[in-house]
Parts: C-alpha cells; sequence; structure tokens
C-alpha cells in the first residue's frame, strides 16, 4: 500500500525500488497494475501456496513433539529444526526445509527456548581450571610474539 501512494504522487520506480528494497521490475509490475486497476491491485492476495501441514495435522505434530526426542530415537531431550524436520517427513511424508520448520513453528506460536539455568552436573572448578589452562592452548595468542609486517619485500618494517 506504501507502494501504491508513492505511485500516487508521482514518484520515479528506482527511487521506490530503493526506498522499498525490491527490484525495480517489481515496481514496473506494480505500477502496470496500479494504473490499470487503482490501489486494490496491489492488495495482498495471501500466501503463494498452501502450507504442507494443516491445522489438523500440525496438531497431530504437536502431541508428537510432547512426546520428547527420546520417543522418536534421538539420544537426547532437544527439539532441533533439523530433529523436527526429520519428525515430520517421517510422520507426515512431507518434505519441509529447516528454515521452513522454523517458520511454521513460529507460525503456530512456537519460539525458540534456551535453558534458564545451567546443568546440576556443572562442576565451577573444572570449568575454572580448563578456561585458565586449556582455552589458551586452543585459542592461541592474540599479539605475535614477534613484530610483523604486511610487507613481502621488506618482511621487518612497521
Amino acid at each position: 500500500m506504501e507502494a501504491a501512494e508513492r505511485l500516487r504522487q508521482g514518484d520515479g520506480n528506482p527511487v521506490i525500488a530503493h526506498d522499498l528494497r525490491v527490484s525495480v521490475r517489481s515496481v514496473q509490475r506494480w505500477r502496470r497494475a496500479w494504473s490499470q486497476n487503482g490501489p486494490r491491485a496491489l492488495a495482498s492476495k495471501g500466501p503463494a501456496s498452501l502450507p504442507l501441514l494443516s491445522d489438523e495435522l500440525f496438531a497431530v505434530l504437536e502431541r508428537e513433539l510432547a512426546k520428547g526426542p527420546v520417543a522418536h530415537g534421538w539420544p537426547d531431550q532437544t527439539w532441533t529444526p533439523s530433529r523436527i524436520k526429520t519428525l515430520i517427513g517421517r510422520r507426515f511424508h512431507k518434505s519441509y526445509t529447516v528454515q521452513g520448520v522454523a517458520a511454521l513453528l513460529k507460525r503456530h506460536g512456537w519460539s525458540c527456548q534456551v535453558p534458564a539455568r545451567r546443568a546440576i552436573e556443572r562442576d565451577e572448578n573444572l570449568v575454572a581450571g580448563w578456561v585458565k589452562e586449556t582455552w589458551p592452548n586452543v585459542e592461541g595468542p592474540w599479539r605475535r610474539s614477534t613484530p610483523g609486517s604486511s610487507s613481502r619485500t621488506r618482511p621487518d618494517s612497521r
């Protein structure tokens, strides 16, 4: 609808395309539709395709998710989009992408969950020791111990 207003004001296609972050070709298509049928021609016509899982099937998926990942053969209690994608394929014989699964879950009010507390098994003393002793060896030094150079012909110059 913002495009319709901008078209009415007489703004140029490249300006509208830049401001709305779309291609100039899209704006040209919008302008043609707008000139033939007015602003209502630019109204959304809904999603390009129907969802693969209906609301009834999504309710079945929610029941399967409630059983937990272990019930479906994974070794821990963590649902990931990749695992849910696999579950949908096994249970409903439908193919989603990982991003499609994330969008499906978000559309139905699900959100990414992160543990609110640390694991009970966590030993702070072991973690502190690992950070002091092991991590510096893994990470490596921040600065070189000798002066460096970006010149191939004069390696010691700065």
